[in-house]
């Protein structure tokens, strides 16, 4: 043991302090920057208020120079302004309901949709038009409708086949009369307008067009002369008018009383009862009564045409351009 030193530390205070800071140290400063991080993540990031004030104020400006100058422009009406090529809508009528419906309303604020409205209330308004006219009045026009066709006794028709006035007192004597079971009107008034352009053609006028509760079609000419479609087939029936009879009713008008077309290959003629028409048809077919019928046969064969068989009762005997059917009888 003697003669071994025993080593020395030199201010072991020292090295214990410094070894206790060292070790300790770590923790504190963990936790520091632990306390930096979660305060950054809590914090409200900065902001402009002296931007966001200066929008605010900009837009509640324009709200208010827009919001008075609708004020200024919504003026009182005061005139109204009535056009249109009318007959039968009073122009007084017009003005009276427009103020009725703008009473206390500005230029602005008035509800054009409901004026609309209850101007095509008015009889015989078809369409109308409603506009602002500044600074302080409405611009009105009106288009009347036009009456196509009676429809019954003191119904209108317009050209779209809606019926658009009933118990007219003054109806215009010029209008075809037109008549049909209800709900029936657009397909009444489509086939007068589609025939009524076919005969005008030929310088005949339609006067009156009836469909009954069967479906039977018939319509009347302005000579007087009946032509009867039956049930099926009015196209083709009526087409087969035109092409094979129109011509002897332009000619013979006054002696016909009515051409029914419902036979399948040919039609049927219906000659006025007056004594110098019965001479006519003897001339013409032979005394059917004495038997005969040489003569029928001559102008049958000269005319190109065959004699219709036994027609129904009531029937005069006509001609048809082809033969007829095989049992003599009509379609429907």
């Amino acid at each position: 043991m003697l003669g071994r030193s025993t080593p020395r530390v030199a201010n072991p205070g020292a090295w214990g302090g410094a070894l206790t800071r060292v070790v300790g140290g770590r923790p504190r400063n963990r936790r520091k920057k632990e306390r930096n991080e979660s305060e950054r993540r809590w914090r409200l990031p900065a902001f402009n208020w002296r931007r966001l004030m200066l929008s605010v104020a900009s837009i509640l400006g324009v709200f208010a120079i827009v919001g008075g100058t609708l004020w200024i422009l919504d003026q009182p009406i005061q005139a109204v302004s009535v056009s249109g090529r009318v007959q039968r809508v009073a122009r007084v009528d017009v003005e009276r309901i427009v103020k009725e419906h703008v009473r206390g309303a500005g230029l602005l604020s008035v509800d054009l949709a409901s004026v609309r409205k209850a101007l095509h209330a008015i009889p015989w308004v078809d369409a109308v038009s409603v506009q602002r006219a500044w600074p302080h009045g409405l611009n009105v026009l009106v288009i009347e409708q036009v009456a196509a066709a009676r429809w019954g006794e003191s119904g209108l028709l317009n050209t779209r086949g809606e019926l658009f006035a009933t118990g007219e007192r003054h109806i215009p004597p010029e209008l075809a009369q037109l008549s049909g079971p209800d709900g029936k009107e657009a397909a009444v008034a489509e086939k007068y307008l589609a025939a009524q352009g076919r005969l005008t053609q030929a310088g005949l006028r339609l006067t009156a067009m009836r469909l009954d509760a069967r479906g039977s079609w018939e319509f009347d000419l302005s000579d007087g002369v009946t032509v009867r479609l039956g049930r099926r087939q009015f196209d083709e029936r009526f087409e087969k008018f035109i092409a094979a009879a129109l011509k002897l009713v332009t000619q013979r008008g006054d002696d016909i009383q009515y051409v029914d077309m419902r036979y399948t290959n040919g039609f049927a003629i219906g000659w006025r009862g007056s004594p110098a028409h019965s001479q006519l048809q003897k001339d013409a077919y032979g005394d059917l009564s004495e038997g005969k019928q040489r003569p029928a046969a001559l102008v049958a064969r000269r005319q190109k045409t065959r004699l219709l068989p036994a027609l129904p009762s009531g029937e005069k005997r006509g001609f048809c351009p082809a033969a007829p059917n095989e049992d003599g009888g009509r379609d429907a």
